[in-house]
């Protein structure tokens, strides 16, 4: 999403569901003009706690029409694909935001749409500046549920937390069909093993043969459970101006091939 910083600089950003500040890559920062960093502070992110990040006071950015000013920037590795950095929710406090997938569109708004009744209306926790949703899926004669944080973020299906994989067995109950390593924003180099969900249940709406993924080694530092990008560009998604409930219609993208069996 193209972006303006301090009224000079071009960026493209992306949007984060599980961000809740403005980031840059340290590549992005090496070509701005004159970004002044007021100090370091330890930060966390999936491989790691004590991540060390460079910050800045009191830029303004501006998205379209949009600006915001005082707003602090913070210094991180890696960020999406052909992007400079990105922005999470916060921005948009107390504004409707509709993720239009079909069109590749990002809608920002006081009140919901008309056509709002089209969609399906799933309760939203929100917790810590984050977004969780509840999902169920099935494994053999299984059916299980679990809370799922909202990571536009993370290109995969689902990822799985350490905890509700060791309590269920699913290592045991599913058949792995390729391992990978992952780098978060930081760096931090994590090794996943992947599976395949025969259905994956939200709301009234299934997806049938959705990748999964699970940490091995360091148990118990995956803390949550994500659905990721290549679930949520399946429906078009518009989530309420206070956090409370996220509407979800699949879209003419649910049939695609997952991109990471």
């Amino acid at each position: 999403m193209p972006a303006i910083l301090n009224g000079k600089d071009s960026l493209n950003l992306m949007f984060h569901t599980a961000a809740n500040a403005i980031t840059l890559t340290e590549e992005t920062i090496k070509r701005l003009n004159d970004l002044s960093f007021s100090g370091v502070d330890t930060v966390k992110s999936w491989g790691g706690s004590d991540n060390e990040s460079r910050f800045s006071k009191n830029n303004i950015l501006q998205i379209g029409s949009l600006k915001w000013e005082g707003q602090s920037i913070w210094e991180n590795k890696n960020s999406g694909q052909e992007t400079d950095g990105k922005f999470g929710t916060d921005l948009f406090e107390n504004k409707v935001i509709e993720l239009d997938f079909e069109e590749n569109v990002m809608r920002i708004s006081n009140n919901l749409p008309g056509k709002i009744k089209k969609y399906q209306k799933l309760k939203l926790s929100f917790e810590n500046d984050y977004m969780f949703i509840e999902a169920g899926f099935k494994i053999a004669d299984l059916t299980l549920s679990n809370k799922f944080l909202i990571h536009s973020g993370y290109s995969g299906a689902l990822l799985f937390d350490d905890k509700f994989v060791a309590e269920n067995k699913l290592d045991q109950k599913l058949k792995i069909v390729d391992e990978k390593q992952l780098k978060d924003s930081y760096g931090n180099i994590l090794k996943t093993q992947k599976a395949v969900l025969p259905l994956l249940s939200i709301g009234k709406m299934n997806l049938p043969n959705v990748p999964a993924s699970f940490f091995t080694g360091g148990i118990g530092r995956q803390k949550m459970s994500i659905i990721g990008g290549d679930v949520l560009k399946r429906f078009n998604i518009i989530i309420d101006a206070n956090r409370t409930f996220i509407y979800l219609k699949a879209n003419k993208l649910k049939t695609l091939n997952y991109s990471n069996i």
